[in-house]
């Protein structure tokens, strides 16, 4: 397993390299200093590099390099940019509701807001994230999680948190690089380390969370995938058709699991992961991106900038021309679905679901 600073700086210049396992710079030092310097001011929003984006009502929520966080409240059209309090990268971000939400990035950083969006505050860094693991290493007496205590004191705060997902509006679960897995029931108050619940001796990175009800489904390297019943209290950790990363996943039914990540590949169980059937994308790109429309189909983007929706046991591009690499994808509407790349945010329709 590699080094890593971001889900990252060599191929997406912030999210993707790590994602597809390029090497990078422990950077400590840095990331202290970008965890206590407010987000900069962007002078056009809609064309920062966001890496994620969520709905909050009616509102559409998005996060980035440089801890940009920008809104919208007319469906995309236009975009404005909100006050952050970290520098640090933005991965990925959720709501429970209009108004309650979190965003997690680099540096162990989470943030929430309780007005939508509008104002955020920090809850976790990378410094407690380490301390929080010591003592439950300390108290379990888990000698695997004293040792990534070890190396998260050792490394300092530089390991980021890449998904999030929040149950009600003060419960949520996280995961990220090196095996990080925390979650809180009180919006962050108290945090319970859930390491030592996933078979993860190697600390392979998790790239994606969901959550439906008590079914839950983590994904990572390495054909890595986990889920669970009952809430997260415990981890089957399933076996999978592919070796590769998987970059994110989603629920769409009662027993269905979906992966999806590097070089195209994209797999469907309908039965808890006992088995698998691939769902064929039209291209071998890395697929980083999925969402359930309001519908409950399946929509994902790609590194190609198509964004694909199941028929089937296929996936097909919506859009004929390409746009920039697809870091993240909402549904603003029944039809319309703001797509983040790296060359900023653009809205993409589904005609089919028009008719």
């Amino acid at each position: 397993m590699v080094s890593i600073m971001s889900k990252s700086a060599i191929a997406r210049r912030s999210v993707l390299g790590f994602a597809f396992g390029f090497g990078v710079l422990h950077a400590a030092p840095l990331v202290r200093d970008v965890l206590g310097r407010p987000a900069p001011a962007v002078r056009k929003p809609e064309h920062a590099v966001l890496l994620g984006a969520a709905t909050a009502g009616k509102r559409l929520v998005a996060v980035g390099e440089r801890g940009v966080i920008v809104y919208s409240d007319d469906l995309g059209a236009s975009w404005k940019q909100a006050p952050s309090p970290v520098s640090v990268t933005l991965t990925s971000v959720r709501f429970a509701d209009a108004k309650r939400g979190v965003a997690v990035g680099h540096g162990g950083t989470v943030l929430r807001t309780d007005d939508g969006g509008l104002s955020w505050m920090l809850r976790l860094d990378g410094r407690r994230v380490a301390v929080l693991v010591q003592e439950a290493a300390s108290r379990r007496g888990d000698a695997a999680l004293a040792e990534a205590a070890k190396r998260l004191m050792t490394e300092g705060p530089d390991k980021p948190f890449l998904d999030v997902h929040m149950t009600g509006r003060d419960q949520m679960e996280l995961v990220g690089a090196y095996g990080l897995a925390l979650a809180t029931t009180d919006g962050g108050e108290h945090w319970t380390v859930w390491m030592d619940r996933l078979e993860n001796a190697k600390l392979l990175h998790y790239y994606a969370l969901r959550r439906r009800g008590d079914r839950m489904v983590l994904a990572g390297e390495q054909g890595m995938v986990f889920r669970s019943g009952d809430g997260g209290a415990s981890f089957i950790k399933l076996s999978t058709p592919y070796r590769g990363s998987f970059l994110t996943a989603e629920l769409p039914g009662d027993r269905d699991i979906v992966v999806a990540g590097l070089r195209g590949n994209a797999w469907l169980s309908t039965d808890d992961g006992a088995t698998w059937g691939q769902l064929k994308s039209p291209t071998a790109a890395t697929i980083t991106a999925s969402v359930l429309g309001s519908d409950g189909a399946l929509y994902f983007g790609d590194q190609a900038g198509f964004l694909l929706k199941r028929k089937g046991d296929q996936l097909v591009a919506l859009n004929q021309t390409p746009l920039a690499p697809i870091t993240a994808v909402v549904p603003a509407d029944e039809r319309r679905f703001v797509v983040a790349t790296m060359q900023g945010l653009t809205v993409v329709e589904d005609r089919q679901a028009t008719q």
